[in-house]
């Protein structure tokens, strides 16, 4: 089985958890954290500086199609950032608690 946690951000934590239910409702997560980041990013030729919400999203590789989708379609920014990386290693109950939270 091969895990990864998805990042993306918000503007705000509403947002944030409007995603996180879904996915968690979907069984496309296991579990979602929150962090409060500040951004400085270049956007349409500017440099933007943003207050954000970070979102680091606990699933299987094999999900993550389904759970772009589910952002995607949920989300307010134009061009969100949605990125995965693998999960090399991992304490064995940890990882085998993912997999029974993903089966629902």
């Amino acid at each position: 089985m091969s895990y990864i946690i998805v990042f993306t951000t918000t503007a705000n934590e509403e947002s944030a958890q409007r995603i996180a239910d879904k996915l968690l409702e979907k069984n496309l997560a296991a579990c979602v954290s929150f962090t409060p980041i500040f951004s400085s990013y270049k956007w349409q030729g500017h440099i933007q500086k943003e207050s954000e919400i970070e979102l680091q999203i606990k699933t299987r590789a094999e999900l993550y199609q389904k759970v772009e989708e589910t952002i995607k379609s949920l989300h307010m920014y134009e061009t969100p950032q949605i990125i995965a990386v693998p999960i090399k290693q991992g304490c064995d109950n940890y990882l085998e608690w993912i997999d029974n939270s993903l089966k629902g």
